[in-house]
C-alpha cells in the first residue's frame, strides 16, 4: 500500500481498489470506508418498466465481469417531500430503482454476523435506501452488524390498486429484497438466518405488513416497528381513490391505460389529488384530510387481513418484535404545516369527532381525560393515537395474544429544535438511531446538525438496544404484557416502566384497527 493509499483510508476518504463480492447475479466491487466495506446500487430486480411496469418484481439481470457497487440506485418516482419541506430526491440517473445497498464490517463468508435490514418511511409515497439520514456506518461499526438498506416502489407506481396489476407492489419489492438478502448476504459477512428487519413509519407499517404476508414467512428472525401507521386501506377505498389519481393524469386506472404514461407526471397526479382530498371526508372518511391517498390495501391476496387481526390469530408467533412509538408523533406535522397557533375549538372539536372511537363520545372522552390540554394539544394529542401510538401498542398486544413476544418502548426524549415545539415527534427517532443529525428532517431536529450530549448518550443506547436485539432477540428490557404493560421509555435517563399513555389507552380500548372503508 502506498503512503497517499494509508491516509487516504485513515482519512475516511474511499479506497476505489475496494473488495469484491460475488452475488447470484454477478459480482460487485464495494469501497472501503471509514473501517467498513460499502457496497451500493446492487440490483435485487429487474427494472419495473416497460412490460414489468406494475407487476410484481421480476429476477434481476445478470451480469459479467466486476460491477462497481460505489453509488446508490436511482430512488423510484416520487414526490419531493413532505409538505414540500424534505430534501429533493436526486434525478432519476436511469429506471434501475429496484436496488440495495450494504454495509458490513467484513465481507468474510465465515463471519455470520446479524443482518439488519432497514426500509424507510415516507408516506408510502416517498424516500429512497439513498437518503443522508440512512448511512449505517455507526449501527454497522458499533453493532458488528451487516446492515442493508434498499429501495421499494412508492405512490402510484408501488401501491395504487389498478385493474391488471397486483395490489401492494411496493411491498412484494421489499419481499423481494429480503429474498436477495436470504440468497447472498453470506458473501458480505451476514448470517442469512439471522436477519431483523427494522423501519419507521410507513417503513413500521410496511414490517407490520410482512409479519401478515405469506409470502414474507421465513425471510426474517426478527423485527423492529417504530411509529406502526394504523392506516391500511379496504379495497373498495383503494379502488376509488386509484380511479381518483388516475383521472388527475387523465387516464383510467388500468395497468395497461397507465403503462406509457411518464412516472413524473403520476407523482404529479398524485400529489395533485393529496392537495384536494380533505374536501372528500364524506366519502373517504378518516383517511381525507391525511392527504395521503396511499397505504397498504387489504386485498386477501398479498395481504389477506391487516397486521393486528393476522398477528391476534398467531400468524407471527415465532418472530422476535420491538414496536414503540414516539409521545408527540403528531407535533411535526402541526409545525410543518404552519398551524402552531392557530388550531381553533372549532378545528379540534371537528378533528376528536373524526379520530376518537365513537365520534361525539370519543370527543367527550378525550376532554374528560385530559381537562387541561388546549385546542391545539387535544387536535394533536388525538391524531398521535389515532395514527401511530394506539396502532403500536395494539400490534404488541396482538402478538401476545397469538401467542408471541413484543417489547415496547416509548420515545420521550424531545428534539432540541424547533423552538422547542416539537417534542418527542415523528421521525425524532432516525437521526437519534443512524447517527445522523444534520441530514433530512435531522436538520430540523438538532439545529446546525449537532447534538446534544443527552442526544449522543440516548443514540447510543438505542443502537445497542438495536443491535443487541438482532443478535439475541432481547433490546434489555422486559417483554411486554397485558397485566404490568411495562415498556421502555427513552429519555434522557432511559427507564422502564409502565405504559405511560394510559389515559389514551383507555380511550381506544376495545377498538379494532380495520382497513379504511369507502363510505360512499
Amino acid at each position: 500500500m502506498t503512503t497517499s493509499e494509508s491516509q487516504a483510508r485513515e482519512s475516511g476518504a474511499p479506497d476505489t481498489d475496494g473488495p469484491v463480492v460475488r452475488t447470484a447475479s454477478g459480482a460487485v466491487r464495494g469501497l472501503r470506508e471509514q473501517g467498513l466495506s460499502v457496497f451500493r446500487g446492487i440490483p435485487f430486480a429487474a427494472p419495473p418498466v416497460g412490460a414489468a411496469r406494475f407487476q410484481a418484481p421480476r429476477p434481476p439481470r445478470p451480469w459479467d465481469g466486476t460491477r462497481e457497487a460505489y453509488a446508490f440506485g436511482p430512488p423510484p418516482p416520487q414526490e419531493a417531500g413532505i409538505m414540500g419541506r424534505a430534501a429533493q430526491p436526486p434525478a432519476p440517473r436511469d429506471d434501475n430503482w429496484l436496488t440495495v445497498n450494504v454495509w458490513t464490517p467484513d465481507p468474510d463468508p465465515s463471519a455470520a454476523r446479524p443482518v439488519m435490514v432497514w426500509i424507510y418511511g415516507g408516506a408510502f409515497k416517498l424516500g429512497h435506501g439513498g437518503q443522508p439520514g440512512y448511512d449505517a456506518r455507526h449501527i454497522a461499526r458499533e453493532g458488528d452488524a451487516v446492515v442493508v438498506t434498499f429501495n421499494y416502489r412508492v405512490g402510484m407506481e408501488g401501491f395504487a390498486l389498478w385493474d391488471g396489476a397486483p395490489a401492494n407492489r411496493g411491498l412484494l419489492d421489499q419481499v423481494a429484497a429480503l429474498e436477495w438478502v436470504r440468497e447472498n448476504i453470506a458473501a458480505f459477512g451476514g448470517d442469512p438466518a439471522e436477519v431483523t428487519v427494522f423501519g419507521e413509519s410507513a417503513g413500521a407499517g410496511s414490517i407490520a405488513s410482512l409479519l401478515a404476508m405469506p409470502r414474507a414467512r421465513g425471510l426474517f428472525r426478527r423485527a423492529v416497528a417504530q411509529s406502526v401507521p394504523g392506516t391500511f386501506f379496504s379495497a373498495d377505498l383503494a379502488r376509488d381513490l386509484a380511479a381518483a389519481l388516475a383521472a388527475e393524469a387523465g387516464r383510467e386506472p388500468t395497468a395497461a391505460g397507465l403503462a406509457e404514461v411518464d412516472p413524473r407526471r403520476l407523482t404529479e397526479a398524485g400529489a395533485a389529488l393529496g392537495g384536494k382530498m380533505a374536501r372528500f371526508t364524506a366519502r373517504w372518511g378518516q383517511v381525507a384530510p391525511t392527504t395521503v391517498p396511499f397505504a397498504p390495501v387489504v386485498d386477501g391476496d398479498v395481504l389477506p387481513r391487516t397486521p393486528w387481526q393476522a398477528l391476534a390469530s398467531g400468524a407471527a408467533r415465532d418472530i422476535d418484535l420491538v414496536v414503540g412509538h414516539n409521545r408527540d408523533e403528531y407535533r411535526l406535522f402541526l409545525v410543518l404545516a404552519g398551524l402552531r397557533g392557530k388550531v381553533t375549538d372549532e378545528l379540534a372539536r371537528a378533528t376528536l369527532r373524526l379520530y376518537a372511537p365513537g365520534g361525539e363520545t370519543g370527543e367527550k372522552a378525550y376532554r374528560s381525560a385530559f381537562p387541561d390540554d388546549s385546542a391545539e394539544q387535544l387536535f394533536a394529542r388525538v391524531q398521535t393515537d389515532w395514527l401511530f401510538a394506539l396502532p403500536s401498542l395494539r400490534l404488541a398486544e396482538a402478538q401476545h395474544t397469538g401467542g408471541g413476544r413484543a417489547h415496547v418502548y416509548e420515545l420521550t426524549w424531545p428534539a432540541p429544535g424547533g423552538d422547542g415545539l416539537l417534542g418527542a415527534c415523528h421521525a425524532l427517532d432516525i437521526p437519534l438511531l443512524f447517527g445522523t443529525y444534520g441530514a433530512d428532517l435531522g436538520a430540523l431536529l438538532f439545529p446546525g446538525g449537532r447534538p446534544t450530549p443527552e442526544a449522543e448518550r440516548l443514540s447510543s443506547f438505542m443502537r445497542r438496544a438495536w443491535t443487541t436485539f438482532a443478535r439475541t432477540g432481547d433490546p434489555g428490557w422486559p417483554s411486554y404484557d397485558p397485566d404490568s404493560r411495562l415498556v421502555q421509555i427513552l429519555d434522557t435517563e432511559p427507564t422502564t416502566g409502565p405504559y405511560p399513555e394510559e389515559r389514551s389507552r383507555l380511550i381506544w380500548e376495545g377498538y379494532d384497527f380495520l382497513p379504511s372503508p369507502l363510505l360512499s
